[in-house]
Formats: C-alpha cells, sequence, structure tokens
C-alpha cells in the first residue's frame, strides 16, 4: 500500500510539474484589411485562423487575434491600433497598403502610417511581421515603383521581419480567387499559409526571445 501511495503521489508532482511549466500560449495579432478578415469567408477559413491552425499543427502554443477591417487603408489601421493590438500581444502580422494603392492614395501617405504603425510596435517591444503588396501596373510605373519600394524601406529602416508579397501564389490565379478578382478562396487562404507559414514560425521564435528577455 505504501509503494502504491507513494506512487500515486509522484504522478501527482509530476502532472503538477509538467502544467507549471507549460509555455503560455504566444498571443500574435494580423492587424490588416479585407484580407485578414476573410472576405465573403466563414471566421474559421480567415487567415489567422488558418494560420493558427498551421502553427498549432507545427506544435506551436498560439492564440491570433483577427484584427482585419475590410476597406481599411494603412492610415485606417493606424487609427485604431492601440485597441486593435492590446497590451500582453507579443507579435503581429501586420497587412496593409492593398486599399491605399486600389485607390490610388500618394504612397508617402501609406508610408507614414505603416511607418507609424511599425514604430510603436517595437516600442513596445511587440515582435513585427510586415506583409508587402504589390501595385497593379495600370496606375503606371511611377506609381508602382513609388508604393512597392515601402515595403524594402520599412524593413531596412526598423529590421522587421519581411514577407514580400503576401498574395504570392495567389495573385492571378482564378481557382484560388473569388469572382471579384481579389479577394482568396478558402484554398487561397490554405495558399497563403503554407507560404507564408516559415516566417511566421520566425516570427514566433522573435516573440519567444522577448519574452525570456
Amino acid at each position: 500500500m505504501a509503494a502504491v501511495q507513494a506512487f500515486l503521489v509522484a504522478a501527482v508532482l509530476l502532472v503538477a510539474a509538467t502544467a507549471g511549466s507549460a509555455e503560455p500560449p504566444l498571443k500574435v495579432v494580423v492587424l490588416g484589411d479585407s484580407l485578414t478578415a476573410g472576405f465573403n469567408l466563414p471566421a474559421s477559413a480567415a487567415f489567422p485562423a488558418r494560420l493558427e491552425q498551421a502553427l498549432r499543427a507545427k506544435g506551436h502554443a498560439v492564440e491570433i487575434a483577427n484584427a482585419g477591417v475590410s476597406g481599411d487603408t494603412a492610415s485606417g489601421g493606424l487609427a485604431r491600433l492601440d485597441w486593435s493590438v492590446p497590451p500582453g500581444t507579443e507579435a503581429v502580422i501586420v497587412e496593409l497598403g492593398a486599399n491605399d494603392m486600389l485607390r490610388g492614395l500618394d504612397p508617402k501617405i501609406t508610408q507614414r502610417a505603416l511607418d507609424e504603425i511599425i514604430r510603436r510596435l517595437t516600442e513596445r517591444r511587440i515582435a513585427v511581421l510586415l506583409a508587402g503588396m504589390r501595385a497593379i501596373p495600370n496606375l503606371g510605373l511611377d506609381y508602382v515603383q513609388g508604393f512597392e519600394a515601402i515595403y524594402p524601406e520599412l524593413v531596412a529602416k526598423y529590421g522587421v521581419l519581411f514577407y514580400p508579397f503576401f498574395l504570392e501564389g495567389v495573385a492571378g490565379e482564378t481557382k484560388l480567387n473569388q469572382p471579384d478578382g481579389l479577394h482568396p478562396t478558402a484554398a487561397g487562404v490554405e495558399e497563403i499559409v503554407r507560404r507564408i507559414l516559415p516566417k511566421a514560425e520566425e516570427l514566433l521564435a522573435q516573440a519567444r526571445k522577448s519574452r525570456g528577455t
């Protein structure tokens, strides 16, 4: 009987120790527009939810909040930054700029807003992954070059992680886009997740490193 009791006590202590050492999930926010929000898709099929599932399948303890607002510009994202990225957030994926481009807004306006977003996040010691966007060619060469320079310039300035084109492998692929040709289908979201996953894992590694300091 004494041996059984000793075994049970040891088992309880082991479970308690394991529970105490379990890493709390990393808190991640995706700050974006309709590409993040999941336009015309159920919440469970939107990019943040699918990315969270993919990361969890690889053994990462993570919770990803969907802070996507359809139609939002970079300036709109900046205006709601503080309540979209609450205290306790450890990493942010910034996916903004597509609506600025589609509206033909001056790239300098977009850059200023994204710059301020990244500056404020890094001041809060939040790891950042910047997802870039490309401009449609019919906006003209000068506009395309000015817009597409925004993202690498900000990466060079702040040293944040960079995924050059959020819609890589999806843009222009009819089967992966909704009839509007702008928003990915559920299958398109899966392709985005598959491609961005390595960068997302780098983001989590940075966040864990910051957690330990």
